[in-house]
Formats: C-alpha cells, sequence, structure tokens
C-alpha cells in the first residue's frame, strides 16, 4: 500500500483539526463521568446495596452498541456533539464507578480512625486522606475509559460528529488508504499521549509514591 506523503503535508492544518475535535469529543465524556462516578462512588460506599444495581445500569448500558445509543439520543439533541458525548460519558460510568469504589475500599480502616483521631472531619478526611489514597485506581480508570472514549468517538462520523472518523469514512468512500492510514495514526498516537499524560498526572498528585519506589 502506498502513501502519498505529499497529500498528508498538504492536510496537516485539517488533520490537525480534526484531531483536536476528537480529543474534545472523547476526553470532555471522561471528564463528565468522572464528575458523576465520583459523588456516585461516594453514596456506594456509605450505602453497600446501591452498589450492585448501579454497576448492573452501567454495564447494561456498555452492553449497548454506540450507534444504537448514537440513534436514540440524535432524537432529542439533533446532529450535535451531544449526541455523541452523552453516550460516552454513560459508556465511561461501567469502568469508573468501580473504580472510585474501590480506590475508596482501598483506604484501610486503621488510617481512616488515624484521621479521625487527628480531629479530621468527615469531609476533611476524605479530601485529604482518602482521595489521594485511592488516586491510583481512580486514575488506572480514567486511563481505560481515555482511551476508549478515543477509539469509539470515531464511530460518530456516522452522524457528522466524528473528529478524525471523517477522515477514516472519507478515505473509504474515496478509496484513498493514505487519508485512512494518516487518521487511524492520529488516533492511536493520541491514545498513547492521553495515557502518557495521565500517568504524569498520577505520579504528580502521588508525590509519596516516587518516594517509595526509588
Amino acid at each position: 500500500m502506498d502513501i502519498d506523503w505529499g497529500w498528508i503535508g498538504e492536510h496537516t492544518d485539517t488533520l490537525s483539526a480534526n484531531a483536536v475535535t476528537h480529543l474534545r469529543l472523547a476526553l470532555l465524556p471522561v471528564l463528565f463521568g468522572l464528575l458523576i462516578s465520583l459523588p456516585l462512588g461516594l453514596a456506594c460506599r456509605r450505602w453497600g446495596r446501591l452498589y450492585a444495581p448501579v454497576l448492573t445500569v452501567s454495564n447494561i448500558l456498555y452492553a449497548i452498541p454506540s450507534i444504537a445509543l448514537f440513534m436514540v439520543f440524535i432524537q432529542y439533541t439533533g446532529l450535535e456533539p451531544a449526541t455523541v458525548m452523552i453516550p460516552l460519558t454513560l459508556y465511561s460510568l461501567s469502568v469508573l464507578v468501580p473504580n472510585v469504589v474501590d480506590g475508596l475500599g482501598s483506604v484501610s480502616e486503621p488510617v481512616r480512625q488515624a484521621a479521625t483521631a487527628m480531629g479530621f472531619g468527615t469531609l476533611r478526611r476524605l479530601v485529604r486522606v482518602e482521595l489521594p489514597i485511592a488516586v491510583p485506581i481512580v486514575i488506572a480508570g480514567v486511563r481505560v475509559a481515555a482511551v476508549s472514549s478515543i477509539s469509539l468517538v470515531a464511530i460518530g462520523q456516522l452522524i457528522g460528529q466524528g473528529g478524525l472518523g471523517y477522515d477514516i469514512i472519507r478515505g473509504y468512500q474515496l478509496q484513498f488508504p493514505t487519508q485512512i492510514v494518516a487518521a487511524s495514526v492520529l488516533i492511536v498516537a493520541l491514545a498513547l499521549i492521553t495515557d502518557a499524560l495521565l500517568v504524569l498526572v498520577q505520579r504528580l498528585l502521588t508525590p509519596w509514591a516516587r518516594g517509595r519506589a526509588a
């Protein structure tokens, strides 16, 4: 398969713009999913019986094909970015909620008791002790959700909201492999860069882990 490097050079601006759109469509749902999962995970830790039904619902939503969810939401949101981002937000919950619950569960009871003995109230203990300890497990879930979301966004081009998915579909329509390969490589690169940045964020948020590893 021959790659037309000249075409890639001439369309760098377009590919870059589509990559930025792709990232926005992919990562905003992960952020929204995290904002939903944190209080939901806290509620599941506080009221254990809530966890099973929440997990069941999130897994059922994740099992629905993305194009089917796009078709459902298109009736209410139209051909807008929200039609892609809402389903991706729902998909992220199946990964993020369990990781938030597991992360909070990794905080040992002696640590909680020690924080309470030092005069930490419930909220202060959560923010200063429990969430920092939970960070590695939560970030691990964010990494999975982000990479998955970056790959799924391309399908959104079927309703005109796909970022680099446009180049993949356009390449198939024109039988032009260069456009397909360029977009596919960029999607993989975006996933790798995003994952690496999230690892860096984890290290910045858990400086004690670096010292222990050293």
